[in-house]
């Protein structure tokens, strides 16, 4: 009964029944109940784009009994976790007070009380989105599309296809299926920009037959600072150029073809913190500058990173140490991860400083083990193999780093772009080469490898499993 009584006051509007929504999201819902079949909400991070539309799929859910809606990201431990246990729990609680649904943990999807079901899927598991697309949907909602390969997108659609009914104004009526989309804007050549921009097929760069069919909306986090924590803001304010064209302004960036490192595929792979392997070796990878105690504006930071090999062959960026300060601090910051990591070993070039590394870091916690790296390649060179790795979705942050992520994005096949020397980047590389030995001694074995092309790079031969690099 309550179910039904909700379905009738959503039944014309879609209007929230406890929670207001913010100006913006008023105006993006009157998009969402537009004429366009797929609507997409764009902008910064946390502006309430997918609240919005989670809030919209179960009013859609309530309103059409025995209905059929899924909500995808490419991974599904990503779907479970910021969707499955964030985002619906607090849509409940706002907008859908006392609505019982049942919870089905062994197949994620959420059962109403007319035989209406809300499906989670991970597009990066075939068994699970077989199952979830084997039943037609009224409703598929891609979140974070900016990771979901297009291909994957005319795979949903061809699901898009359940014939249900539904009450507006005491008269049924077929509810017309509908597909959203959200995403942070990445570079103008992925296809979200291409189909809701531009309005071009992203395959032919034919125009869209039907271009009105697909409709978008910006929102951006000052939109929604009246739910945002206090300095939230200013934090992406003080942020990169980078971030603040994609995180704050909601702004798609110009694609650079040259680039080794995609914050796309960062993004696609970064792991949240839930559902680690165990790890069988840990790094800890410091890359030295002069920098000193004092008097060290103009010196470059030492980078310090630690990063895991897991028992799936997978490394794992664990934290990002990266100081500026004389060898007596930052050797503590090193040691002092060794400890709390339990790590293996401690790595470091040896080309800048030569012994003063070693005796730093064994000053600091004597008998630490420790190796030496010596930087023979450029840094262009050494991290082209560690970008492969990267693509072929073998390394995962575990976490956002920001900073580190500004220097691997500005490698390119043309050199470093960046400012100043990528000594948070540099660590990183030394990390994956101790993680990885075939790096170094070229000994990744083709018939276990995947072959990726870097554009206007070389070839390199991304090993499928650990033991291929063994």
């Amino acid at each position: 009964m309550k179910a039904k009584a909700a379905g009738r006051r959503l039944a014309e509007a879609e209007t929230p029944l406890l929670s207001p929504l913010t100006a913006k999201q008023t105006e993006a819902l009157s998009v969402c109940k537009g004429t366009a079949q797929h609507i997409a909400l764009r902008g910064g991070s946390r502006s309430g784009k997918t609240a919005l539309l989670v809030r919209n799929i179960f009013a859609r859910a309530i309103k059409a009994p025995g209905s059929r809606h899924a909500i995808f990201r490419f991974r599904f431990s990503h779907c479970k976790q910021k969707i499955g246990m964030e985002t619906i729990p607090f849509v409940l609680k706002a907008f859908f007070p006392g609505l019982l649904l049942e919870h089905n943990k062994s197949d994620w999807y959420y059962k109403f009380s007319n035989a209406s079901e809300v499906w989670l899927g991970g597009l990066d598991d075939k068994e699970r989105t077989e199952k979830v697309l084997g039943g037609e949907l009224v409703t598929a909602f891609l979140n974070e599309c900016s990771q979901i390969p297009w291909q994957a997108v005319g795979l949903v659609k061809t699901r898009l296809a359940q014939k249900v009914m539904q009450e507006v104004g005491g008269i049924q009526r077929e509810m017309r299926p509908r597909m959203y989309y959200d995403y942070n804007p990445p570079s103008k050549a992925h296809w979200t920009y291409k189909i809701f921009e531009k309005k071009v097929d992203p395959d032919s760069g034919q125009p869209l037959p039907n271009p009105d069919n697909y409709a978008s909306f910006r929102l951006n986090p000052e939109d929604n600072a009246e739910n945002l924590a206090a300095g939230y803001l200013d934090e992406l304010k003080n942020s990169s150029s980078r971030y603040r064209k994609r995180f704050l302004e909601g702004e798609y960036s110009d694609d650079n073809p040259y680039a080794l490192f995609s914050d796309l595929t960062i993004d696609k792979w970064r792991e949240l913190g839930g559902g680690l392997p165990e790890f069988i070796r840990i790094v800890v990878a410091v890359d030295p500058s002069g920098a000193g105690d004092v008097d060290n504006a103009e010196q470059d930071e030492i980078g310090i990173i630690v990063a895991a090999l897991g028992t799936n062959g997978h490394a794992y960026i664990l934290e990002d140490d990266t100081l500026k300060a004389g060898p007596a601090t930052w050797g503590g910051v090193a040691t002092g991860a060794f400890d709390r990591h339990a790590a293996d070993i401690v790595v470091g070039e040896r080309n800048f400083g030569g012994e003063m590394v070693r005796f730093t870091i064994q000053t600091a916690r004597p008998n630490t083990p420790y190796k030496h790296v010596t930087a023979s390649r450029g840094k262009t060179v050494r991290a082209e193999p560690v970008a492969a790795l990267y693509e072929n979705g073998k390394v995962h942050h575990v976490g956002h780093f920001r900073k580190l992520e500004d220097e691997l994005l500005s490698f390119s096949t043309m050199g470093y772009l960046g400012q100043k020397s990528p000594n948070r980047a540099d660590a990183l590389v030394w990390a994956i080469y101790e993680l990885f030995p075939a790096l170094t001694r070229g000994e990744a074995k083709p018939e276990d490898s995947k072959i990726l092309s870097i554009p206007g790079g070389r070839y390199f031969a991304g090993a499928a499993t650990a033991g291929a690099w063994r």
